[in-house]
């Protein structure tokens, strides 16, 4: 590699190092401001459970130093979670001068849709679905057998749900996608919806707790995103026509 080639490349590295640095430092100082309030921050999220446990049961930490680390944890979460969209915005000024005009206009709206759907995925969760599922978790348990779920267990276990709904919710950014870049058109997604709907409730089986209500409150939202990935889709043009256009023009 010559001088002249290798200088480009080594320009990119430094920016990219540049942006990834600042998304750190983003993430770095809404977690401090965010720290001090690190149990509340634990009591909120942890709140669709205890409100619906029984009299006198409480959660509980299995381990010595839990109690400190795993509201830190959820804060260190809460942090890049609230940093999204200033990290998707470095990880666009990275990748912008480099796409086509045709292409900005198609990433640029996906980028902020797709942060908004994932935000709405989290926050139906957390509204919709824990007070469901923690009210028949909580109703079904045997008689005599007293509930006290571990702090950092209770964490895991939303966490994993808040990423299977904030996911599932980008099925319209999906589809678009796909039919931009030609794997598919709306018409052959319209034909095959039946096989869409199946899959839609079996992944919400695999997804969520083994209970009818978290697995129907996750199919029924991604079958209705999919119509709307689909009628969206239509008003992108394919990639390869996107090409000819920008090389035309």
């Amino acid at each position: 590699m010559s001088v002249d080639e290798s200088q480009p490349l080594i320009t990119h590295l430094i920016e990219l190092r540049n942006r990834l640095l600042k998304a750190v430092i983003c993430v770095l100082i809404v977690f401090v401001l965010l720290v001090y309030w690190a149990n509340d921050i634990y009591t909120l999220l942890a709140s669709p459970l205890t409100e619906r446990l029984p009299a006198g049961a409480t959660m509980i930490a299995t381990n010595v130093a839990t109690p400190f680390f795993t509201p830190i944890k959820l804060t260190a979460i809460v942090a890049v979670f609230l940093s999204v969209p200033y990290i998707l915005y470095q990880i666009w000024a990275f990748v912008a001068p480099a796409l086509y005009k045709q292409e900005k206009r198609l990433v640029y709206p996906l980028l902020i849709s797709s942060t908004l759907l994932f935000y709405i995925g989290v926050a139906f969760a957390y509204y919709v679905v824990f007070p469901l599922v923690f009210g028949f978790l909580t109703s079904t348990a045997p008689e005599g057998v007293t509930i006290a779920t571990d702090i950092s267990s209770y964490l895991d276990f939303v966490l994993t749900i808040f990423l299977a709904f904030g996911i599932c919710f980008e099925v319209p950014v999906a589809i678009i996608l796909l039919c931009w870049s030609g794997v598919t058109t709306p018409e052959d997604l319209k034909a095959k919806r039946p096989y869409i709907i199946v899959a839609a409730f079996i992944i919400g089986m695999l997804l969520t707790p083994p209970d009818i209500f978290s697995q129907t409150l996750l199919a029924i939202p991604m079958c209705l995103l999919f119509e709307v990935g689909v009628l969206v889709s239509r008003f992108y043009v394919p990639k390869e026509d996107t090409e000819t256009e920008n090389k035309i023009g």
